[in-house]
């Protein structure tokens, strides 16, 4: 079995601005790019047997500049709906809700285009996007370019954890994790890696073979 490769997207004005973007479809600010750029030494050695991509602009823009090409739109991988709480801060919910959390409070429904979900309507998404990619993941090792709550869901799910649990992770725009097997068991590889780090022969996020990161075509 291959290791599971999450990366989250670079910076957007919103994320810069620590606004809840579920939905909202934003590109890279400059800073953004850079961070997506620098992805790519992260991968070096590696090859994908399937690359998935949220389908929201600055997943894909992430994808591209880390040289994840020929990477798959999946809806599954899509941010968090945060409803009525889509483009506000934290600060400013917690103005009107004290306390408010969104890994126990959930969110209110929003407009149409932002009914809002809960945690376990997220972790639903998150078990049926491991269900899919678990063939390719049996063969070699599987990218996943999304959000960072979706992402922080889907490694509770892999651990076994309630979709709540996410709320442990911390995970930064532009970063790489890893998600494998130790002894038959889930287990975290690393997590929320963001610059390269030579250690001994290679990096640790690395199986370096003298290729850049590659997705098989499938």
């Amino acid at each position: 079995m291959g290791e599971l490769v999450l990366i989250r997207h670079g910076q957007t004005e919103w994320s810069r601005q620590r606004r809840h973007t579920g939905r909202t479809d934003l590109p890279l600010t400059e800073e953004g790019q850079r961070q997506a750029g620098a992805v790519r030494p992260l991968l070096a050695g590696r090859r994908f047997e399937l690359v998935l991509t949220s389908p929201l602009r600055r997943a894909t823009e992430t994808a591209e500049l880390a040289g994840l090409f020929g990477a798959v739109p999946q809806p599954d991988l899509m941010e968090w709906d945060y409803g009525a709480y889509e483009g506000i801060t934290t600060a400013e919910i917690r103005r009107e809700r004290p306390g408010w959390n969104l890994w126990t409070d959930g969110v209110p429904t929003g407009p149409p285009e932002h009914p809002g979900e809960s945690p376990e309507q997220v972790g639903v998404r998150a078990e049926r996007a491991l269900t899919e990619l678990a063939p390719a993941l049996a063969c070699g090792d599987v990218a996943l370019v999304a959000h960072s709550h979706f992402l922080r869901v889907l490694t509770a799910r892999w651990l076994g954890l309630p979709a709540s649990a996410g709320a442990l992770f911390r995970l930064d725009t532009g970063s790489v994790s890893t998600l494998g097997t130790e002894r038959e068991r889930r287990v975290m590889t690393s997590w929320n890696r963001s610059e390269p780090r030579t250690e001994g022969k290679g990096h640790p996020l690395s199986r370096d073979d003298g290729r850049g990161a590659e997705a098989k075509s499938r």
